[in-house]
């Protein structure tokens, strides 16, 4: 595991109030210098990320209670054009006689690359169940009184789709292990889509409007190609009238960053400069941002694409007596805007100046593969007391948006009260009578198309 990235104001005596931007020490451009695969942004392996010692339970205190949403895995990319668009552009032009000996390297890695994906597009790959037998196995270590209490019950939950039905089960095979005698209680289906990872075409429509042309004007401002395109080939005039520069330079991005979902091959890695992967994952940033995160481009309203996740966490955990988990497995789509909403460890920043976005958000720190948020209940072990709650983010402990005396433990009851109060300021949808189910939009495209108009 590689630490190379701290937070600071973690340890301070009182929580910093709602919204509060919380800086990191090192620059994104620093991070991506020393950890070129952290470009990757969502597509980050989540073992590259830092995880601190944790803080001992208060005196007297034992946790009793984990409510969890993690997403999936490391997995192939979701889409056959992925693999096959940068492979026929260099494809034409190896025919024409236009690639240069790196350009023709390039393409064999490529074509090798979309044959093993021939058959797993959006699978989890065995990097992405390792992450999650990981997780099991660290959950067990830090929470012996949970999860190896005799006859505990873990509720484990996963929406329809398959990679995160996978990490769901290699989670459990962990716990499992640790605990023959847990009682594990699996289910995928519709009826937890509600809250688990409900249609986002409401608000994304809503919203589309304002982020497409600033993610337009950005990604022009970020994605130079020119330097790459003399890289792969080797007649400029044929690529001006054949090829989409920065459409290549993107798809030849997204499939080199993920290749930490694989092998961490740099092959295609080190056909780019440093500085060219950190201005590419500046643009996978700001779609992070103002698709998902509490933007005031976008009238910060797309937290509130789970709300009804919020409410699912705060009435599970109100109805729990005995030690147990709820453990849900997901999306990325939806652990950003959940800890949006929840202001967790700053992540309910609202960034006007979007030039200094990466000073306060980073999609390989919110969003890598196999992200999770964790919050975990204690109880005194002897007689009555108040209930304590921490929040961790990726396995760190993170702030939470009330004040405590005691970081990172925080009362249970003050948080409920924070958070449902803040639920009753919930916007309306505009579309209120849309399906409860429909077609999910895809990030990547999305990025796609945003950036090559």
């Amino acid at each position: 595991m590689k630490t190379i990235i701290t937070i600071m104001g973690l340890v301070s005596a009182l929580t910093l109030s709602a919204q509060t931007k919380q800086a990191y020490e090192k620059t994104a451009l620093e991070e991506i210098t020393a950890d070129r695969f952290l470009a990757g942004g969502n597509a980050t392996d989540y073992e590259r990320l830092p995880r601190k010692a944790l803080t001992p339970a208060p005196k007297g205190y034992e946790p009793y209670y984990m409510s969890h949403y993690g997403r999936h895995g490391s997995r192939w990319l979701l889409g056959d054009r992925d693999y096959s668009s940068p492979v026929n552009t260099l494809r034409d032009a190896k025919k024409a006689g236009k690639l240069t000996p790196v350009g023709e390297q390039a393409l064999a890695k490529l074509e090798e690359i979309q044959k093993s994906s021939k058959g797993r597009l959006g699978d989890l790959s065995p990097v992405g169940e390792a992450q999650h037998h990981a997780i099991g196995k660290r959950m067990v270590k830090n929470f012996p009184e949970i999860f190896k209490a005799p006859n505990v019950r873990i509720d484990a939950r996963s929406t329809t789709v398959i990679r995160s039905i996978l990490s769901m089960i290699a989670e459990c095979e962990e716990l499992a292990q640790a605990n023959p005698t847990a009682n594990i209680h699996n289910e995928a289906n519709e009826a937890n889509m509600a809250y688990m990872n409900p249609p986002k075409e409401g608000l994304q429509r809503m919203n589309e409007g304002k982020a497409r042309p600033i993610q337009n004007e950005w990604s022009a401002k970020m994605r130079d190609p020119r330097r790459l395109m003399k890289v792969l080939f080797n007649d400029q005039d044929w690529v001006y009238m054949n090829v989409m520069p920065t459409q290549l330079m993107g798809s030849i991005y997204d499939i080199a960053t993920n290749q930490q979902s694989h092998d961490n091959d740099r092959t295609l890695l080190d056909l780019f400069t440093t500085e060219e992967l950190y201005r590419l994952w500046n643009g996978n940033n700001l779609y992070w941002y103002l698709n998902y995160a509490n933007a005031p481009q976008t009238g910060n309203v797309m937290p509130w694409m789970h709300a009804n996740l919020l409410k699912n966490i705060i009435e599970t955990a109100d109805t729990v007596t005995q030690k147990q988990a709820t453990l849900r497995f997901g999306h990325d789509t939806v652990v950003l805007p959940i800890i949006s909403l929840m202001e967790l460890g700053g992540m309910g920043c609202s960034i006007d100046n979007l030039e200094e976005l990466d000073t306060y958000f980073r999609s390989y720190m919110a969003v890598p593969t196999a992200c999770n948020l964790q919050l975990v209940f204690y109880r005194p072990k002897k007689g009555k007391g108040d209930i304590l709650v921490k929040a961790m983010l990726n396995e760190n402990e993170v702030t939470m948006p009330v004040e405590t005396s005691m970081y990172p433990y925080y009362k249970w009851t003050d948080v409920r009260e924070y958070y449902l109060e803040k639920l009753k300021k919930q916007p309306k949808n505009p579309y209120p009578n849309m399906p409860s189910q429909g077609p999910q939009i895809n990030p990547a495209v999305l990025q796609m198309l945003f950036s090559n108009q």
